[in-house]
């Protein structure tokens, strides 16, 4: 295995403007004042995120990932996201291990 420099350049180019990405949104939010729907749509960017993530699995997959998607989607209705999750992770092992 070799080491091309400039596909290291490339990542190390990329992780440093991902880096900066998300630190310029917290500087810029630390010194704007967020009205009400502001603060509501921000609020609602991790279950979008969390829904377009799942629902390939849900539509391209069996049974089991199915109905664990349907968990997670519920459960993120109630719960923080890691803990929406880790339910429906935790359903798609219960439902493999029955044999869905």
């Amino acid at each position: 295995m070799s080491l091309d420099l400039a596909t290291l350049g490339a990542i190390l180019a990329m992780a440093g403007a991902t880096v900066m990405t998300r630190l310029a949104g917290l500087v810029a939010l630390k010194f704007a004042a967020l009205t009400p729907r502001a603060r509501r749509m921000l609020d609602a960017i991790p279950p979008a995120v969390m829904v377009a993530v799942v629902t390939p699995t849900a539509l391209a997959t069996g049974p089991a990932e199915s109905l664990a998607c349907a968990v997670t989607a519920v459960a993120a209705l109630r719960l923080p996201m890691l803990a929406a999750a880790t339910a429906g992770v935790v359903t798609v092992a219960l439902l493999r291990l029955a044999g869905l």
